[in-house]
């Protein structure tokens, strides 16, 4: 979950939003959002154990149709686009400390390098996240204390509401604000693509998914916090490097140096995770459609190796030809379509009357289905309304998937008949 987004969004919404109070409040309803959703699949991947994400979810909810479109989403950008995404990052804040380092090259050598350790087993592939998780959260948290024990601001910041704040909760610019904040906040359902490979599921998957997302709202509102309070927001306003710029005022040069440094392996956990989780839903599609089968093939130790280097090389295309801002934007709203039906099909499972026994309930149900949906609403109607061009990008990967289903569906019973 922590990755790209809680270090480079602060800077646009403060374009719009210059209240602290506010900006605060929009990290906590984002994680209220995640919170929720988290919830809702922790009921569903109990109900419905097998890795696979929402490919897995939909298809048992809805349609095979509509779980091959998710899959197809997530394949070409919920997973290959931020891991793309956060290599970017990963080169670009090394090669600003060391010029003579391409930033392309080294995305490329993160990417590559990761995929070959989540390829080979569980031990080492489980090992690696682990001790870059761990890593992430001690030096978010480290350098959140230390900046407020010792930087001494050279400006003066309200932290208490002030008139019009009410307003601005529940303006445009806030919904805006949010879909960078919900993108930031991605990643919290990753561990329901690999639920089949879980020991103990119905225990360990609500667990997993709902201490996660605490730990990460909180990691979340304490850096943004640091942010706002050791840098003047002039200087952070419409800056992607706001943990650069932070720590600049913080820590002077050196320690900015450091932070860039810091940041760039935080980076790396977050392309860890994606490399490890994304694979799961190719693997998927291979098992259910002859086409693809090649893709299902797991090594001796039980990996989808073949998935694991397929969905890689999807991330280096990224990498290699597209722009930063072309791949956050729409990737952003093409996840929410994902989730948002997700969650709708929990009060389908309900209706159906379909459970199992030691599944994990949904708590106040029905309320944290309906916040979550009424959130994800909010803020795709001004992805359409704000970003249309965008829109459109998610609409037509959307239909694509849809009209690959058909085609691919064929050519499997073809291949089928086959054999």
């Amino acid at each position: 979950m922590i990755g790209t987004g809680v270090f480079t969004s602060l800077g646009f919404q403060l374009i719009d939003i210059q209240s602290v109070p506010v900006l605060m409040a929009l990290w906590l309803v984002g994680g209220l959002a995640a919170f929720c959703g988290a919830m809702c699949y922790a009921e569903i991947s109990t109900v419905l154990p097998r890795s696979g994400g929402e490919y897995h979810f939909l298809t048992e909810m809805y349609h095979p149709i509509a779980g091959f479109t998710s899959g197809w989403v997530s394949i070409t950008v919920g997973f290959a686009a931020p891991t793309a995404l956060a290599a970017m990052t990963f080169g670009s804040y090394l090669s600003a400390i060391f010029p003579q380092l391409s930033s392309v090259w080294l995305a490329t050598g993160l990417i590559v390098l990761l995929a070959l350790m989540h390829s080979r087993s569980h031990h080492q592939s489980g090992g690696t996240q682990s001790i870059f998780t761990v890593l992430k959260l001690l030096l978010i948290f480290g350098f959140s204390i230390t900046a407020l024990a010792l930087s001494t601001p050279a400006h003066t910041v309200s932290t208490l509401p002030e008139k019009g704040d009410g307003a601005l909760l529940l303006s445009g610019a806030f919904a805006v604000s949010l879909i960078y904040v919900n993108y930031a906040y991605s990643g919290w359902n990753a561990a329901t693509y690999i639920s089949g490979e879980l020991q103990d599921v119905q225990r360990a998957l609500p667990r997993v998914l709902m201490a996660s997302t605490s730990i990460v709202v909180v990691a979340y509102l304490a850096l943004n916090y640091v942010f706002l309070v050791v840098a003047p927001m002039d200087a952070l306003v419409g800056k992607v490097e706001v943990g650069y710029v932070a720590a600049q005022y913080a820590f002077g040069d050196v320690g900015a140096t450091i932070m860039g440094v810091f940041m760039a392996f935080l980076l790396v956990s977050t392309v860890s995770a994606m490399i490890l989780a994304g694979p799961r839903v190719l693997q998927r599609v291979g098992e259910d459609f002859a086409l693809f089968r090649a893709l299902a093939v797991c090594n001796s130790d039980g990996i989808p190796a073949r998935a694991v280097m397929a969905q890689a090389i999807i991330a280096l295309i990224f990498l290699w030809t597209a722009s930063f801002d072309t791949v956050l934007v729409f990737s952003g709203a093409t996840m929410a379509l994902n989730t948002f039906f997700t969650v709708l099909g929990l009060f389908i499972l309900r209706a159906r009357g379909v459970s199992r026994a030691g599944a994990f309930r949904v708590s106040w149900y029905p309320l944290p289905p309906l916040v979550f949906l009424l959130i994800t609403a909010w803020t795709f109607l001004y992805i359409v309304k704000q970003r249309p061009m965008e829109a459109i990008i998610c609409g037509a990967i959307v239909f694509s998937g849809m009209a690959f289903f058909w085609l691919s569906r064929s050519l499997s019973r073809r291949l089928a008949s086959q054999v």
